[in-house]
């Protein structure tokens, strides 16, 4: 059949909660939840086997620029009102927090989780936070404490510097400290840092930055202490960049801007032995301007991002061409999610009975059946929520589209 008599793509489900225009979106504990935050600065988290809030709480006094995970049971969320927190919400917490979606106007002293963290950053850029695990060695009392109480890993956030736009701070959480400053460069305009990526290699850190000026640099910091050194810098871009996203490999990255220009750029470690400046792999002419909330599947395979024009657009990481365009939404929309593939999911097939049984089933070509005799509807629903590969869009409109995608 030709392509161009198939119907239109329609989303999967649409949930709808929010009064306001939905900023962020994060898939967590294994596919079975979904964060959504709007810019009223409300958090729901969404229970993906019944397509229902599990958890709905007012995180911040304003606009949420970015959410995030830290283990099985810890939220990030980072506001508007200079705030990022960090909330204890496993699935044994959600009983004690509000359930009202926002758009059924609750009262403002709903039920929150529990806060653990709390730093005071800068949000004038409208940057939301990167992290990674910090890959420093630990005290002993720490290490004890991960392995014996079930605690996450220490890690590194990210974010513009407090006092000067174009720099960026580093802290370290638990301690809630910080642990490094990348100052401006002087040399070159770049205005203020527009999106931030951040990854570790045993004491190696590095951290990408995207600015306003449309340039993009990689620092490096060789040992914990030491001087960053700029190992990239280039300019794709005619206008200020929205979004970026290392690749699971972490050799490269991609960026999107204001412009209508996605670039893969390249992601050095060390600094080179020839003295020839680096180049993006690749500068695509989208044709298609206002593409931010990018992100990449954890198979590396493809990415998305969201359109001002409505769309969400899905690309191949590899050749960087336009695989699909995914319109359902009226207004532009800001944020995009993969759920986690099967293969990356935290839960392992043989940890999970239900999960098992679902990957047998399969195999055989009957799942429908096999499940029924094996698993209640409610862990066929789940097994099928964290199985399935889900990409979501969040809207202006306020509204969360779910695709089920390649």
């Amino acid at each position: 059949m030709s392509t161009e008599l198939l119907p239109p793509a329609q989303p999967s489900f649409v949930l709808r909660g929010h009064s306001a225009q939905v900023h962020a979106v994060h898939f967590i504990q294994g596919n079975t939840r979904l964060l959504s935050a709007d810019a009223e600065g409300w958090l729901v988290s969404w229970n993906l086997a019944s397509k229902r809030p599990a958890a709905v709480w007012r995180a911040h006094a304003t606009a949420v620029l970015g959410v995030g995970s830290w283990g099985q049971d810890r939220i990030i969320t980072h506001g508007r009102d200079n705030k990022l927190a960090v909330w204890q919400l496993g699935v044994h917490d959600e009983e004690a927090v509000g359930k009202t979606l926002p758009v059924d106007k609750p009262p403002i002293t709903t039920p929150q989780p529990w806060l653990l963290h709390m730093l005071t950053v800068n949000t004038l850029n409208f940057c939301s936070f990167a992290m990674c695990l910090d890959g420093m060695p630990q005290p002993y009392a720490i290490h004890t404490a991960i392995k014996t109480r079930n605690h996450p890993p220490p890690i590194l956030i990210a974010v513009p510097n407090t006092m000067d736009s174009g720099g960026i701070d580093i802290y370290q959480l638990p301690s809630e400290s910080r642990a490094a400053v990348i100052h401006a460069d002087r040399n070159i305009t770049t205005g203020m840092v527009m999106a931030l990526e951040i990854q570790t290699e045993s004491t190696k850190l590095q951290v990408v930055a995207g600015y306003e000026s449309g340039h993009t640099m990689v620092f490096v910091q060789s040992d914990p202490g030491a001087q960053f050194q700029r190992l990239y810098c280039a300019q794709p871009h005619s206008q200020p960049i929205l979004s970026m996203a290392i690749l699971p490999s972490q050799d490269c990255y991609m960026t999107s801007s204001a412009d209508a220009i996605v670039a893969k750029h390249p992601l050095p470690a060390v600094p080179g032995v020839w003295k020839t400046e680096l180049k993006p792999f690749k500068v695509v002419q989208t044709k298609h301007s206002g593409q931010q909330g990018l992100q990449v599947r954890s198979d590396g395979k493809i990415f998305a991002t969201a359109g001002w024009d409505a769309r969400v657009r899905v690309y191949s990481a590899k050749t960087m061409k336009e695989l699909a365009v995914l319109k359902w939404h009226k207004v532009g929309c800001y944020t995009t999610a993969f759920a986690e593939i099967e293969s990356c999911c935290p839960t392992k097939v043989e940890d999970d009975p239900v999960k098992q049984e679902y990957t047998e089933a399969r195999d055989d070509k009957s799942i429908v059946h096999h499940l029924s005799a094996v698993g209640t509807v409610q862990q066929r629903r789940e097994a099928k929520a964290q199985s399935t590969h889900w990409l979501a869009a969040g809207s202006k409109d306020g509204k969360i589209s779910l695709w089920n995608i390649y």
